[in-house]
């Protein structure tokens, strides 16, 4: 790992890890839209109803309906709702950002795991190296054998 971070390092463009970091918040926006929006809702309802950012605990003596009124009213709460959106919001940029990654190592192992193809060998007679394809040696002028090309 501390390999890796090395590399990361100096081989990082720091003005990729700004786009990076401008994209990842755009996209943590997304996210917490589609937690918030869209797939709590649903769950919500199926759960009998419950408005997940509407859960809190309140810590004083007086009732509140909501946590808006709570928060308005200065009440101390510990808000469960929106720490499990939170939660949420957090497994799915988690996991899509695994996927990324993942796809990424995938493409960059696959290209450096291709073998490489020879384009140079070794004239036999004066060790020089020479286009695979030669049939005379550029240095020694040496005829080379058929045998000796391949």
């Amino acid at each position: 790992m501390l390999k890796e971070f090395k590399e990361f390092a100096v081989k990082g463009n720091i003005v990729d890890l700004a786009i990076g970091v401008v994209i990842g918040a755009a996209f943590g926006k997304i996210v917490t839209s589609f937690t918030n929006d869209i797939l709590m809702p649903p769950i919500g309802l199926l759960l009998g109803k419950v408005d997940f950012s509407n859960l809190f605990i309140n810590l004083s003596s007086t009732d509140y309906a909501t946590l808006a009124e709570a928060q308005k009213a200065g009440v101390p709460t510990i808000n469960y709702g929106l720490f499990l959106n939170n939660v949420l919001d957090f497994l799915i940029i988690a996991f899509s950002i695994f996927l990324v990654v993942r796809q990424i190592n995938k493409l960059r192992f696959k290209k450096e795991e291709a073998p490489a193809v020879a384009t140079t060998k070794e004239c036999p007679h004066c060790l020089e190296t020479i286009p695979i394809k030669a049939s005379r040696c550029g240095h020694c002028t040496s005829v080379l054998h058929e045998e000796q090309a391949s």
